[in-house]
């Protein structure tokens, strides 16, 4: 149950953020494409690394013959450079208008049509 309700807190908000970070127009790729191909790839292949870097000798000569929970740094790498990239290149969303393409301050460029 507790893990349920972690899980909610976490993509509860997220489609929150998306919507607001891209304009209209191009919202649903712009949302969907790097998310599906972010879960497919990071997630998708979790176990696999995680298991391949848990049974590597390189984790056995480092941590010991029972670390088992070497495998870890995967997911853990993956957040870090995920909370740098996200603090460095994505912007405050709180003064654009997102229901109108060429507004100024859009993510996407200003303008009019």
């Amino acid at each position: 149950m507790g893990l349920a309700r972690a899980v909610c807190m976490v993509y509860g908000p997220i489609a929150a953020f998306l919507v607001e970070l891209f304009p209209t127009r191009i919202r649903y790729t712009s949302m969907s494409l790097p998310y599906h191909l972010g879960n497919g790839w990071f997630g998708g292949f979790l176990p696999l690394i995680a298991t391949a870097v848990t049974a590597s000798a390189w984790a056995k000569a480092t941590f010991g013959d029972g670390a088992i929970y070497a495998g870890l740094i995967y997911p853990i790498a993956v957040c870090v450079l995920t909370v740098v990239v996200g603090g460095l290149f994505v912007k405050e969303t709180r003064e654009h208008r997102i229901d109108e393409e060429g507004s100024p301050g859009t993510p996407c460029g200003g303008g009019g049509r």
